[in-house]
């Protein structure tokens, strides 16, 4: 970069730790601009026009981050707003501007570094040694005690391996009552005994709301200010979620974070349950005018205090977030459609959660989580087998809609090529797992993140796993694609030899491609 631009960048951060308000950042010519919101990552690289407010997180994480491929990164303390106009970044909040390096790798390991370093602690390795399992698809909301058991057994006798299964929203009494429902679950601790005899690791779904018809409890938790209140009167602010209206406790609140505490230590203790997915606690939950324990808490506090929680059990799942990189913390997406539009978002989605310094998470359920889109019974056989691809080689891969209900035995075989390339992959995965705890650096990552300035910013239907395979799944209905790759010779998962540059392959069902740098 010439000196006058640099001069320009140091000036810019000076304006925007000192006044606080509006700056702009120059784009020169080909700088492309990641980060923020992880629900907006199949906007990334934004293009002119595009704005988003980070203190609405839209249902997944979100970090006061953004990065430039030219090797500066915008940071700030607090959400802001920004937006991509012509050739400028707009920027209104409390923000510095640094100029790290020359690239987008540079941006990234400096920010790391000064606002999120790596923790040098991973989560369990059942995370990643082996596919997860979710009930959710398979069950919706009538979770059940002869669901759970057939599901478990259905994926042992289906050639697939044990490993984590989280049972999903239902399986509680109520929300905030904590215990088995003891119709659909009459006794849950044979069960759990039985999933770990078949080699599961058991978690359970939980959320920070509390019904409001639950008179005993709410009485408890009122006992200690435990909700957010309402300001006139006091009582627990009614909060509307995807499930009704509800009470929601006030994590900065000590008294809330030992009750929920207690709720969760006694599942572990009474019916061997492992760990916990912890759902919601997005910003919009936590409305300003409620007051908290410390007066008027925002939403994305609430939020991370919530992930602190969340933290300190090893085996943990989250959908919401707030600067929380860093962390072994195991983040997974948002649930998405049965559809191809949102098949086609998984990868750049998920370059957003690696450069937004969340090294462990997972792209949604294979298939989509969204449970409306399998309502209809019609499942897209193709698209399921596609979606298992796009998650083999990722961090994480997790089922949840049973691939061997649905598919014919080709394309159940197809599922299964998808798991053992993940396990021939393994040793690479593990290695990258170890050193995102200890550098920080991304597990998959952007091309752009490891080719500089080739031209491969735009590139989102591909990623890196590591420094040197290039991985181009299918995320469309057709047969062949078009793949790109950075200079230099690639070796084909079927032997071919490329030299950088476009060229079309074709996929049958049965084919990941991947090219490995020689």
């Amino acid at each position: 970069m010439k000196r006058s631009e640099i001069l320009i960048c140091t000036l810019l951060a000076f304006f925007a730790a000192s006044c606080g308000h509006r700056v702009v950042v120059p784009l020169w010519e080909g700088t492309a601009v990641w980060g923020g919101r992880i629900k907006d990552g199949s906007s990334m690289p934004y293009k002119s026009g595009f704005s988003a407010d980070l203190s609405n997180n839209r249902a997944n994480q979100v970090a006061p981050l953004l990065l430039l491929s030219d090797g500066r990164y915008v940071w700030s303390e607090q959400p802001f707003s920004f937006s991509v106009e012509g050739k400028s970044l707009l920027v209104k909040g409390d923000v510095e501007v640094v100029k790290a390096g020359d690239n987008l790798a540079d941006a990234y390991r400096a920010a790391a570094a000064a606002h999120f370093p790596a923790s040098g602690e991973l989560p369990p390795e059942e995370f990643y040694r082996q596919p997860q399992y979710n009930t959710w698809i398979e069950l919706m909301y009538d979770q059940n005690q002869e669901g759970v058991l057939n599901y478990a057994r259905g994926i042992l006798a289906n050639g697939l391996p044990p490993g984590i299964i989280m049972i999903d929203d239902t399986w509680q009494e109520d929300y905030g009552k904590w215990n088995f429902h003891p119709g659909r679950f009459p006794n849950p601790k044979a069960m759990c005994d039985e999933l770990h005899r078949l080699g599961f690791k058991v978690m359970l779904w939980i959320c920070p709301f509390v019904s409001m018809d639950q008179y005993l409890i709410c009485r408890e938790i009122n006992g200690f200010s435990g909700f957010l209140r309402t300001p006139q009167a006091g009582d627990p602010y009614p909060v509307r979620w995807w499930n009704g209206t509800s009470a929601v406790l006030d994590f900065s609140n000590p008294q809330s974070v030992e009750w929920f505490d207690d709720q969760l230590h006694r599942l572990m203790k009474e019916y061997g349950v492992d760990g916990f997915k912890f759902d919601a606690a997005d910003f919009e939950f936590y409305p300003s005018e409620a007051e908290a324990a410390d007066g008027q808490v925002p939403g994305w506090e609430q939020c991370s205090l919530f992930v602190q929680l969340a933290s300190k059990y090893p085996y943990n799942e989250l959908r919401a977030g707030w600067r929380n990189a860093g962390k072994p913390i195991v983040q997974r997406l948002h649930d998405k459609a049965h559809s191809w539009e949102d098949l086609s978002k998984l990868i750049p989605e998920m370059m957003a959660e690696s450069l937004m310094g969340f090294s462990f998470c997972c792209p949604d359920m294979v298939g989509g989580g969204s449970f409306e889109t399998f309502l209809s019974g019609n499942t897209d056989e193709e698209l399921l087998v596609r979606s298992a691809q796009v998650h083999a080689l990722m961090p994480m891969m997790q089922f949840s809609l049973a691939p061997w209900r649905v598919l014919n035995p080709e394309e159940y075989a197809a599922v299964l090529g998808a798991v053992a390339l993940r396990n021939r992959f393994m040793p690479l995965i593990e290695s990258l797992y170890k050193r995102a705890a200890a550098t920080g650096e991304p597990i998959v990552a952007p091309l752009e993140y490891c080719f500089p300035h080739q031209g491969l910013a735009g590139v989102t239907d591909e990623f890196m796993l590591g420094d040197n395979i290039l991985v181009a799944p299918v995320v469309t209905p057709e047969d062949s694609r078009t793949v790109i790759l950075p200079e230099g010779s690639w070796k084909a998962d079927d032997g071919t030899i490329y030299e950088g540059g476009t060229h079309t392959i074709d996929v049958p069902v049965s084919r990941l491609p991947f090219f490995e740098k020689i």
